[in-house]
């Protein structure tokens, strides 16, 4: 396990960790949130399989253990000594910042028991400010939202190992039976020459040849694909910037059996290439008409 790439997230309360670890887990690092610092040691001492897809390891340690303070600067030493290679990634974020952000979500900071939200603030900034000092990167999250956030430690993620590459799934359906949730781009092809009208083609659904010529050789259809994988090419390399870990595209036709298939699986072998994971699947093609 010694050879992986080490993370440790830590920093102001409301600065963002949560959104910090989750990107990373986007990336392909195996992630621990609220890790006990002196269990740190034994964790990395634990047997790895050699055939794991796991990019690194991520953990956020924080006042939240009641021994973090006194017990980081001997574990982070002794970890170093035994070679440990890790960086120390400390998120901060403005006061009026944190307190909003502690008004809108109403969590209760770690420190505000007696005192107020500002006292409790300026108290764990003061603590934690020998950790920053030791950190390898600093990171003012004041002027950042989540997808800003996500998107910096994507970019911190792909500069120290390779993340793993968005996936992508292609999906045909008939919107007759219902629009697929969790969904991010939709297009309708219900403006296609139907086969389903064509009396020989009807009984066949979209995998067939005699269905897939009847759509395919239609201009409409040659230049609607050209113009619909062009936006694709454009947008995937975005998606894949923001650090997006899933892409799924609906292709919704009336019952989809035959346009939505035929687009879909034309989709599909467009953007599948070499190190892109693509997917597909026909949800309603089973059905009875």
């Amino acid at each position: 396990m010694t050879s992986y790439k080490i993370i440790i997230i830590s920093g102001l309360s409301g600065s963002g960790k949560s959104t910090a670890i989750a990107a990373l887990e986007d990336t392909g690092f195996y992630c621990v949130d609220n890790m006990p610092v002196e269990l740190l040691p034994k964790f990395l001492e634990l047997p790895m399989h050699s055939d794991t897809e796991i990019k690194g390891l991520a953990f956020v340690m924080d006042i939240r253990e009641k021994g973090f303070l006194n017990s980081w600067p001997a574990v982070f030493e002794d970890l170093r000594q035994k070679d440990h290679h890790f960086e120390i990634l400390f998120l901060e974020a403005e006061e009026t910042v944190l307190l909003k952000r502690f008004s809108q979500t109403r969590r209760q900071h770690p420190l505000v028991r007696d005192k107020s939200l500002l006292e409790g603030i300026r108290e764990e900034k003061k603590l934690l400010d020998p950790l920053k000092e030791a950190a390898s990167r600093i990171i003012d999250t004041s002027n950042c939202n989540i997808h800003d956030l996500k998107s910096i430690i994507f970019n911190l993620a792909q500069s120290t190992v390779e993340a793993l590459a968005m996936r992508i799934k292609i999906m045909s359906f008939g919107f007759k039976h219902g629009i697929p949730h969790d969904t991010d781009l939709i297009i309708d092809v219900r403006f296609l020459a139907n086969p389903y009208f064509i009396p020989e083609l009807k009984k066949y659904d979209g995998k067939n040849e005699k269905v897939k010529n009847y759509v395919l050789t239609n201009q409409t259809t040659h230049t609607f694909l050209l113009k619909f994988n062009d936006l694709l090419d454009f947008l995937i390399p975005l998606y894949e910037k923001e650090g997006k870990s899933y892409l799924t595209i609906a292709v919704g036709c009336t019952g989809g059996q035959h346009r939505s298939v035929v687009i879909g699986e034309t989709i599909y072998n467009h953007i599948n290439k070499p190190g892109r994971p693509v997917d597909i699947n026909h949800r309603d093609i089973d059905i009875k008409i």
